[in-house]
């Protein structure tokens, strides 16, 4: 099956990222979790469902948002509300601010929610 690829912002709506209390910096907006020492021990510690990395891409600026813990070209790990269940979805984060329309995102949403939860 082929990854589908959607806009950062309809992963910050559907799995609402969030800031863990004992993240010891400050990174990718306050949500971002470091690669190393106590914040990669609390990513590890989470149910794998429910974390993300943040991957450098191989080409170009932007980055992209992938399920699971990586550790090639990794940024920084995510930790969301709704678990991806390892669903074959990622997310670009394009490099300069571009944001979806509100029917755009609408409409992105129900496409995700088909890949998560088929009929």
């Amino acid at each position: 099956m082929q990854t589908k690829t959607f806009h950062e912002d309809v992963f910050y709506k559907h799995f609402r990222p969030f800031r863990h209390d004992k993240s010891e910096f400050d990174i990718w907006g306050g949500l971002g979790l470091k690669t190393f020492g106590h914040d990669l021990q609390l990513a590890r510690s989470f149910p794998t469902e429910y974390v993300w990395s943040v991957l450098d891409g191989s080409y170009g600026p932007d980055q992209w948002i992938a399920p699971g813990i990586h550790f090639v070209n990794r940024v920084c790990y995510l930790l969301t509300e709704v678990p991806h269940d390892w669903a074959n979805v990622e997310f670009r984060v394009h490099h300069g601010l571009k944001s979806l329309t509100s029917i755009g995102l609408k409409r992105r949403l129900g496409t995700l929610r088909k890949i998560l939860y088929p009929a």
